[in-house]
């Protein structure tokens, strides 16, 4: 589990993040600062493994906080100001997410923050809890929930970054399990491996044109090393 703090002075901020968190079930909310004096007591009584913090804050800066820090955790940086990127990056930010950021900029910059060897390790714990299946389905864990996912609604799997996004016929869950495990777990009779980051349903399967197959108004690409499987089904 990776415990994040919010640091800025706008509470919208730390809504739209909180609410972005909430579909990533490895991470949990640890607090929310609205100054960097309030951080500095946070953080002398409290460990954390990220921050999210705003530039432009009253009194003391978000970089002049992070100068005050002797062993800082990992750092996204939210801000309206891209002026700033190069200095945050010379103090060694992970990433700087520029207001506002969509829902996959912020997820792109969680994949990038995260050690993946301390990601890995949480996949690998809960694969087995979190991903358990009998003939019809499987439970999926996302936005902190458990989802019974059936086979039948299914469309296709994508890997993205260190997470999966699992389409369904009527909404998208992003998943912290690796593709790989989603292979191992699905019926091989019903789905197919069209790419190093695709799995798709065969019933689902509109049209194949030339290295693309149309899934709904989905188009899913097919990778050179995958073009037998496809044509096993022709």
């Amino acid at each position: 589990m990776i415990h994040y703090l919010i640091i800025d002075d706008e509470p919208i901020a730390h809504r739209i993040i909180e609410n972005y968190c909430e579909n990533l079930s490895h991470l949990q909310k640890k607090g929310n600062c609205y100054n960097a004096f309030e951080a500095m007591q946070f953080l002398n009584e409290n460990a954390v493994d990220l921050l999210f913090l705003d530039i432009n804050m009253p009194k003391l800066s978000g970089f002049d906080f992070l100068k005050t820090l002797l062993n800082p955790p990992k750092i996204i940086v939210t801000t309206a100001y891209k002026e700033f990127a190069l200095e945050g990056y010379e103090l060694n930010v992970s990433d700087y997410l520029l207001k506002p950021f969509s829902f996959e900029r912020f997820i792109k910059a969680i994949s990038k923050t995260i050690d993946s060897t301390q990601n890995k390790k949480g996949i690998a714990a809960s694969s087995t809890s979190e991903m358990k299946s009998n003939s019809n389905s499987f439970f999926l864990r996302g936005d902190k929930k458990y989802h019974q996912i059936h086979f039948a609604d299914l469309l296709f799997i994508e890997a993205y970054g260190h997470y999966t996004k699992v389409y369904l016929k009527n909404e998208m869950i992003v998943s912290p399990q690796k593709i790989s495990t989603f292979e191992q777990l699905l019926p091989k009779l019903d789905f197919i491996r069209t790419h190093k980051s695709f799995i798709v349903a065969k019933n689902k399967i509109k049209q194949i044109e030339g290295n693309r197959i149309l899934i709904d108004e989905y188009k899913v690409p097919i990778g050179q090393t995958y073009k037998e499987n496809i044509i096993m089904l022709l």
